[in-house]
């Protein structure tokens, strides 16, 4: 299962899927391991290590894939993730990308109606009150 997104900015740029992967891990690490935004960012690195290690190189052996990424999640994500974005300290490495999440975010108008977002949605193992149990 990956957030595969296909959405195109424009004509040159695009939210790649682990802009998507990164917001999402930042709104949940937050939400449920206390994790501020700084905290993600800076152990990002070794998340994709260990995609790159243990899940990329065998993705192709899957019996079936499934696509989570959905049209409207970043719109949704932006209202939890901005304000975590924000608070990352001017003076670390991890600004910087801080900075370019902020200004992918700033494409996307925000979706604040979180109620209409069905209780048994893939997006809400990340901004909470899933059906399921984890």
């Amino acid at each position: 299962m990956s957030a595969l997104t296909q959405l195109n900015i424009d004509d040159h740029n695009r939210v790649t899927t682990t802009d998507t992967r990164l917001l999402r891990r930042i709104v949940r690490d937050y939400k449920f391991r206390g994790h501020t935004a700084y905290d993600t960012l800076k152990m990002w690195p070794n998340v994709r290590k260990g995609e790159e290690r243990n899940i990329f190189p065998y993705q192709e052996e899957a019996d079936a894939m499934f696509n989570s990424a959905l049209v409207y999640e970043i719109p949704v994500l932006r209202i939890f993730a901005e304000p975590l974005l924000v608070q990352v300290p001017e003076d670390t490495p991890e600004y910087s990308e801080a900075l370019r999440l902020l200004k992918l975010l700033d494409f996307f108008l925000p979706i604040t109606n979180i109620e209409d977002i069905p209780d048994k949605s893939i997006l809400r193992e990340f901004i909470g009150r899933s059906i399921f149990k984890y």
